[in-house]
């Protein structure tokens, strides 16, 4: 989403660069100056045009399509001391419904696109459906250790990708394999890992009601999709921080309690 307080950031960071006259080190990259030891104008056209670049990078916000040609307008009046076509309340509040609309627009195009991957990939063969529309899994190498229990603690390596095929987290981010308490994961992963023995790997299909929804930092109402390889199936519970993060696994308190009923479930498979 477009950001107005990193946009301030920039521009502020590159005022603060060219204001500063004295510092305690050399520049890594050396900067060109004329005769008078001011910058030159091939540095101040680089500049610019990084300040130009980071800007416009900003501007890739979904669901908005900012006018460049007003963009750079308003800049220009901006730097002329002209005044500014909305107060900056009126800009905030604007970008707000902007954003928010935005937002429920991205939430409804994902919850159908999550909808019809699992009705499809349902008909798949070797997929096991856990609770029809919201999970399923497949089974990509046995395992004959210990199983998973439904409230167990165990230690996985996992990679999460969306529908794409893009991956926004892996295991391998945290350290290598980590300790997953199931009791406080969604309820799609503590429900597609139970059963699970040592040294077997899975494929999860999460449906959004099942994974994050419309919370945490992800995509609203993304369908996740997690291949799972069960290292141990009850690890030493850890006092560390070490897995703290767990790609936002670990649900709040008041939402670690909810569906527990669902922990004990029945699968279908289809043949």
């Amino acid at each position: 989403m477009f950001n107005t307080d990193r946009m301030l950031a920039i521009v502020t960071a590159v005022a603060c660069m060219l204001a500063a006259s004295v510092s305690a080190e050399e520049p890594k990259t050396p900067v060109q100056t004329d005769a008078k030891g001011d910058l030159s104008q091939d540095e101040i056209k680089k500049i610019s045009a990084a300040l130009g670049h980071f800007l416009g990078r900003n501007l890739n916000t979904p669901g908005i399509n900012f006018d460049l040609d007003s963009v750079m307008q308003g800049m220009r009046d901006g730097a002329a001391g002209k005044p500014a076509p909305m107060t900056e309340k009126e800009f905030e509040d604007t970008m707000a419904q902007l954003q928010k609309r935005a937002y429920e627009k991205q939430a409804e195009a994902n919850l159908k696109a999550a909808n019809d991957y699992l009705q499809g990939n349902s008909k798949q063969d070797h997929v096991v459906v856990v609770e029809p529309g919201k999970l399923q899994y497949q089974v990509l190498q046995e395992g004959n250790g210990p199983a998973v229990d439904s409230h167990g603690n165990p230690q996985i390596n996992y990679t999460g990708k969306y529908i794409d095929g893009t991956v926004f987290s892996t295991s391998a981010d945290l350290g290598g394999p980590i300790n997953v308490p199931l009791d406080q994961t969604i309820p799609g992963f503590s429900k597609g890992i139970s059963g699970m023995k040592e040294g077997e790997k899975r494929r999860l299909f999460i449906h959004p009601d099942y994974g994050y929804g419309t919370m945490g930092q992800l995509p609203p109402n993304s369908l996740l999709i997690f291949d799972i390889e069960v290292v141990k199936a009850e690890a030493p519970k850890s006092s560390e921080s070490d897995d703290e993060d767990l790609l936002q696994l670990q649900l709040d308190d008041d939402e670690s309690d909810d569906d527990d009923e669902h922990h004990d479930h029945k699968e279908t498979k289809k043949s």
